[in-house]
């Protein structure tokens, strides 16, 4: 079993930036790779950020050269910052993690960019 915790989500205006930080307990040894998703207001839960433990990153389209995913090992911790954030950013942002057989998911932090 993995337990995530997300922290870091809040109000912030237009072009401004947040970080989400998101720190794995338990089997943290068996993670594959780790990454948020978001999911806005009657809309489907979207991959925004993944990174591998190898630190391979991919981004969604909407995101690309606005935010960045790294990974501490040593702290079993995953960041996401966000730069020059949009109204459209505005979503609950979820962690995920993968293992070979299972998939594992935070409670969620909600960010708003709204002026």
């Amino acid at each position: 079993q993995v337990h995530l915790v997300e922290s870091g989500g809040g109000l912030v205006q237009p072009g401004g930036s947040l970080r989400l930080s998101c720190a794995a307990s338990g089997s943290t040894r068996s993670i594959d790779a780790m990454g948020w998703y978001r999911q806005a207001p009657g809309k489907q839960r979207e991959l925004v950020a993944i990174i591998t433990n190898r630190g391979r990153a991919n981004f969604a389209n909407s995101v690309e050269g606005r935010f960045t995913i790294s990974r501490d090992g040593a702290k079993n911790t995953v960041y996401l910052q966000m730069n020059s954030l949009k109204p459209e950013d505005s979503a609950v942002y979820y962690c995920n993690a993968k293992t070979l057989s299972n998939v594992y998911w935070g409670q969620g932090t909600q960010v708003t960019v709204s002026s």
